[in-house]
């Protein structure tokens, strides 16, 4: 059987912020992701429909805890929470140290982080 853990992820990427241990599975990426300080995605998902995130993602939250906003208000997901974020979410707060484990859709996520890496190349002085 396919696995992936932290210390076999074939994608690793350590962005200041954000330590990200991933790989995909079949149609899924499987994340490790652990926030090093409070991040707001709100400006990196500029362009996106309603500027929010359209890629669902579940997972567990292994550390901490994170903040997602959707269009009827703020959900707030904390360590030992398995969660759910269907599309039309923004995160907007990860409180430093919070670890979790996603899982995505890999075309959806790939899209979204392109939006997002373009939106970061443009906000970084020149």
């Amino acid at each position: 059987m396919p696995k992936i853990s932290k210390s076999n992820a074939p994608r690793r990427g350590d962005h200041g912020p954000v330590c990200e241990l991933a790989g995909d599975i079949h149609d899924y990426t499987i994340a490790f992701l652990e926030f090093r300080q409070d991040i707001d995605a709100t400006p990196l998902l500029k362009g996106l429909p309603e500027d929010r995130c359209q890629c669902a993602h579940w997972g567990y939250v292994l550390k901490g805890r994170f903040t997602m906003r959707y269009a009827g208000g703020d959900e707030v997901y904390e360590a030992g929470d398995a969660y759910y974020c269907p599309p039309g979410h923004v995160p907007v707060s990860h409180e430093p140290g919070t670890e979790f484990l996603m899982f995505s859709p890999a075309k959806d996520l790939l899209k979204t982080e392109a939006v997002m890496m373009a939106n970061m190349k443009a906000m970084m002085p020149k």
